[in-house]
């Protein structure tokens, strides 16, 4: 093998670089990124970077020298358009035809955005630093602001925005913040965090539409009429896999790129990160995970898979870890947390915001969360099995 293509220039990406060279690979390495800047980490992005805590360099994954030593070629500014599979290239948009005999794809997700009303000033979404810095820049003015979508990126949004003090309304049409994360049990308490910082809620409602003056967004509309005063609406709904590219290369897509169990996607082809869609060996169940240790193990994975070959191939099993920082809180979870799963709670009080629970369901122990209880919630990791496939 002399030459693999990394296609995404984030946390995946750079990942597979590491692995491919600490693996013993010599050969040609290029990763092509869509943005100008250097492969950085998003989850400070709706925390303390929009809080103005921290600066855009400090997210950088790798300093200049150590990417250096990665011998890489990046092409970066640059988004890949094509893909073809049987002659081994991918297109660039400048034109640009590279061969290649291994290729990783981790091209990350794209925000899902509202039918309407982007058009406006003042309407954001967040998925990049550039993204990220803008929106900083408009919240200086002290603005009013809506956050639409009560998921990970929409609740931690609200919790930042109202830490600076700003008049902020959530809305979503789950009846509680992380209803689909965590359920509605977790999400209450959720709620009543945010409720208590000062962020007004609105759940259960749907919006209908975006009110502009002047070209800039003045009002969020509601499906019940209500019509709420703003002067910048971030739009934090769920993203969608990056996978246009490959409309017509002939692999297989739905939500994502589909891999097997090995992340592998056709020969020569894996996939790592949130654009990976596989059997997990756990479940049986198609699994995408959006977290960013995910992004990190999968794309480990698939570059060893991918230096190995299908007979040297292993599966990719992980248990699932995320977190999400706001307020006062640090709600971490293992394994997984079906919204209809019976919480126990094991450790701690949920009136005092400091607890471990567990997610029962099929009779065994499927996940926890962690709220504020980093130390104890490890203590129940091995408790966690994988939930019996549907």
């Amino acid at each position: 093998m002399d030459h693999i293509v990394l296609v995404g220039a984030s946390a995946a990406g750079l990942t597979a670089a590491d692995t491919l060279r600490l693996e013993g690979f010599t050969g040609t390495l290029t990763m092509v990124g869509e943005e100008l800047r250097p492969p950085y980490d998003r989850p400070p992005l709706s925390k303390h970077l929009l809080a103005g805590k921290l600066e855009p360099h400090k997210t950088a994954l790798r300093q200049d020298i150590d990417l250096q030593r990665l011998r890489m070629n990046l092409k970066l500014g640059c988004r890949a358009t094509h893909l073809d599979p049987v002659a081994r290239t991918v297109t660039l948009a400048d034109g640009d035809r590279l061969d290649y005999d291994g290729l990783i794809i981790a091209t990350g997700l794209r925000p899902r955005r509202l039918p309407f009303g982007h058009e406006l000033a003042g309407v954001h979404v967040l998925r990049t630093l550039d993204e990220a810095l803008s929106l900083r820049t408009q919240l200086l003015a002290g603005p009013r602001v809506v956050v639409i979508g009560g998921g990970f990126l929409g609740t931690e949004i609200a919790a930042t925005t109202r830490g600076l003090g700003l008049d902020v309304t959530l809305v979503d049409v789950e009846p509680t913040p992380l209803a689909r994360q965590f359920g509605t049990q977790v999400g209450g308490l959720v709620a009543e965090m945010h409720q208590e910082h000062g962020v007004r809620l609105r759940m259960g409602r749907g919006v209908t539409g975006l009110i502009g003056t002047a070209g800039r967004v003045s009002a969020v509309v509601l499906d019940d009429g209500t019509s709420l005063p703003a002067d910048l609406v971030v739009v934090a709904i769920g993203s969608v896999p990056a996978v246009d590219w490959l409309a017509d290369s002939g692999l297989p897509l739905g939500d994502g790129v589909l891999c097997d169990s090995t992340c592998q996607a056709a020969p020569g082809i894996y996939a790592a990160g949130d654009v990976a869609n596989w059997p997990h060996p756990l479940t049986g169940e198609r699994t995408r995970l959006e977290q960013r240790l995910n992004a990190t193990q999968q794309a480990i994975t698939a570059a060893r898979n991918l230096l190995a070959g299908p007979t040297g191939a292993t599966p990719y099993a992980p248990v699932p870890f995320g977190w999400t920082d706001q307020f006062t809180a640090k709600i971490q979870f293992h394994g997984w947390c079906p919204t209809d799963a019976r919480i126990e709670y094991v450790d701690g009080d949920p009136r005092a915001r400091k607890f471990v629970a567990l997610y029962h369901a099929g009779g065994r122990v499927v996940g926890a969360v962690g709220w504020n209880s980093a130390r104890a919630l490890r203590a129940y990791h091995d408790h966690i099995a994988a939930p019996l496939a549907a």
